[in-house]
């Protein structure tokens, strides 16, 4: 039709699917100039293109549709200005929560290599000076089930997610040292992630810097007995007092390897 395009030169023009204008056109946002009632097809007008530029580049800023509708029921000058000031800062506060789970993936990467350099040497006993760090502990219930530790590491992430808490992408637990002297390995007391320091977050604590004793795990969680065997036995030995429970990380674990054969564990003792 004359001076109007049809929604396939639209869509050509724009570089935006027939699908969207059709969406567009039902929730109000952006209807055709004229809709020609035998067959159904969309024609829309020169001018309707600079505002179906405003539309998609608002979409690129990030507003959302309801956003932009609203938006442009009467925009402007300083309806932009406002919009676009509380956008940049919807940016910023994303970009600086990119750039903090850039540096838990590198975290994780690190870790997770490191691991693949210590899987020969596993069974190696050291001792080494620990610098400070912090961890979000969730208490696990008993009967300290490995069912009740999942849960409680699924709990504590979920925790970590919705209030947006520093953590890196890694688990562990903590074993009372009288559980282990009873043999009761795996009945871990709590769980906790590794987090950044925070303050005002319950559940946060802080482990000092000291003196452990370490060993590394690797297999699934139901043998890790032995590898305890193995740290005691290295303390008894060398006439290291105990001093703490004692400290799992998951090196590497189900969240990057579904062969538990692959699983490594730090075992930590402060002595």
């Amino acid at each position: 039709m004359k001076n109007l395009f049809s929604i396939g030169e639209v869509s050509k023009q724009q570089n935006i699917s027939r699908q969207a204008l059709i969406f567009y056109d039902k929730i109000g946002l952006f209807r055709p100039a004229y809709t020609d009632p035998n067959n159904g097809y969309r024609y829309y007008s020169a001018k309707q293109l600079d505002y179906l530029d405003t539309i998609c580049i608002m979409k690129k800023i990030g507003f959302s549709l309801e956003e932009i509708k609203a938006h442009m029921k009467s925009y402007t000058i300083d309806n932009s200005i406002f919009a676009l000031r509380k956008q940049l800062t919807a940016i910023e506060g994303q970009i600086e929560e990119l750039q903090m789970l850039k540096s838990r993936v590198e975290h994780r990467c690190s870790a997770l290599e490191h691991a693949v350099s210590i899987r020969e040497s596993s069974a190696i006993v050291t001792v080494e000076n620990v610098n400070k760090q912090y961890i979000l502990a969730h208490e696990v219930p008993a009967p300290y089930s490995l069912e009740a530790v999942s849960i409680a590491t699924k709990e504590c992430f979920v925790r970590s997610f919705k209030e947006r808490l520093p953590i890196f992408f890694q688990s562990g637990v903590i074993v009372p040292y009288a559980r282990i002297r009873q043999k009761r390995y795996t009945e871990a007391s709590f769980v906790f992630l590794p987090i950044e320091k925070t303050s005002n977050i319950t559940g946060v604590r802080e482990l000092p810097p000291g003196r452990c004793v370490c060993t590394y795990h690797t297999g699934d969680y139901l043998s890790i007995g032995s590898s305890y065997e193995r740290i005691l036995a290295y303390c008894r030995k060398n006439n290291l007092p105990i001093l703490s429970d004692a400290y799992e990380f998951a090196i590497n674990d189900y969240l990057s390897t579904g062969d538990e054969n692959e699983y490594i564990t730090k075992i930590m003792f402060y002595i």
